[in-house]
């Protein structure tokens, strides 16, 4: 398994996104291809995405409109797909925060420079799950401070946490109420593909209940949802 960058390619031209997707895998990513921004807002969800390559023109939801949306919520890099004669969308693209842009028709192999250089720009090759260094999470009486990477019960007693614990719960506690599979939890929070036999998050999960669980073996906030994975069954609040 590997610690590859993780990038989203949003294009509704199927013989733009196949190829190029299969491309980017060969020159070292990782790549969640997608036709829409619907599902690319899906995929933004439930994965660490690192980067995403972005079409302005699609039917639907535009790539200004999901541009907009990616920079309100995050720091995710974004590179633009434009055509020579949306001058004037590439432009408020990049008032909108995207990071560069490329002209159709375009050289995959630059596309792939670009790319790495604004990893690199944006800190080594991608980041995995984080959180602003002041941010802390309350739910059922517990608190996780994220900045400390330490969690409170109700008494305010510290309750020490593993760093793949403190990791699993920061990916639950920011994704409340949503279901989160086992590979996208491995991506979250290791940065790696998951493998059909590895139980690390498993592990992590019945290590996690025994510490924040009233009964471990009724979880109540850490809920299992067979078939799909697990979720954090309860209100969080950003304090």
């Amino acid at each position: 398994m590997t610690d590859r960058p993780h990038l989203l390619l949003v294009d509704d031209e199927r013989s733009i996104r196949e190829p190029l997707a299969s491309y980017l895998q060969k020159s070292g990513f990782r790549v969640t291809a997608v036709a829409d921004a619907a599902a690319a807002r899906q995929r933004l969800q439930g994965y660490a995405i690192d980067l995403v390559v972005l079409d302005i023109m699609m039917p639907g939801e535009d790539g200004l409109s999901l541009c907009r949306h990616i920079r309100e919520t995050g720091e995710i890099p974004v590179i633009l797909l434009t055509a020579k004669s949306e001058e004037t969308d590439r432009i408020v693209g990049l008032e909108m925060g995207a990071d560069d842009y490329v002209l159709k028709p375009f050289s995959p192999r630059e596309l792939v420079a670009r790319i790495k250089v604004i990893l690199r720009r944006a800190g080594g090759g991608g980041s995995r799950q984080s959180a602003p260094e002041s941010s802390s999470y309350g739910f059922a009486g517990w608190v996780l401070k994220a900045g400390e990477r330490i969690l409170v019960d109700s008494e305010g007693v510290t309750v020490p946490l593993s760093t793949g614990e403190y990791n699993l719960l920061l990916a639950l506690v920011t994704r409340p109420n949503h279901v989160l599979s086992r590979d996208q939890l491995l991506d979250i929070t290791q940065g790696r593909e998951a493998n059909a036999f590895d139980r690390a998050i498993d592990n992590q999960v019945s290590r996690l209940r025994r510490k924040i669980e009233v009964d471990p073996k009724n979880p109540m906030l850490i809920k299992t949802v067979w078939g799909g994975g697990y979720t954090l069954s309860t209100e969080v609040a950003r304090l």
